[in-house]
C-alpha cells in the first residue's frame, strides 16, 4: 500500500510505502499525484518512505515506477529514499547513480533529516 505524505512544502510530494506494494498502488495514488504536481512544477523533489513494515513490490508495481521516473527523466530535482530494507538500502546504494536529479539515501531513524534535505531549496 502506499499513501500521500502531507506538510510538505509546494514542489515536494512524499509517499509512504507499508506492506505490499502493487501495480493498483502506483496507478490509483502516485502516478495521479506526480502526474498532477508535473502539471504545476517543471521539476519535483521526492520523498519516498519504506516503512518497517514494508513486504515487497509486485512486479508490476516495479514496472510501474520505472515507467514513471522514466516518464519524467528530467524533471526529477531531488529524491530521497527513506528505508531500513536491506535489499532496497543495497540496492539503493549500488544504483543510485543511475537515478535522475540528485540522489539521497536515509535511515528510518534520519527521517526527519530526510524531511529538511527535500525541503531545501535547489542549489542552482
Amino acid at each position: 500500500m502506499i499513501e500521500q505524505m502531507t506538510g510538505l512544502p509546494a514542489g515536494t510530494l512524499g509517499f509512504r510505502a507499508h506492506g505490499q506494494v502493487t501495480a493498483a498502488d502506483y496507478e490509483n495514488v502516485m502516478v495521479p499525484d506526480v502526474e498532477a504536481a508535473f502539471a504545476l512544477n517543471r521539476k519535483l523533489q521526492l520523498l519516498y518512505v519504506i516503512d518497517e513494515d514494508f513486504t515487497g513490490f509486485d512486479p508490476g508495481a516495479v514496472w510501474d515506477d520505472a515507467k514513471l521516473g522514466m516518464r519524467h527523466l528530467s524533471g526529477w530535482d531531488r529524491i530521497a529514499l527513506v528505508t531500513d530494507v536491506p535489499w532496497l538500502r543495497a540496492a539503493a546504494s549500488a544504483m543510485g547513480f543511475l537515478m535522475p536529479g540528485e540522489f539521497r539515501l536515509f535511515s528510518l531513524a534520519a527521517l526527519d533529516e530526510a524531511t529538511r534535505w527535500i525541503s531545501e531549496p535547489a542549489i542552482a
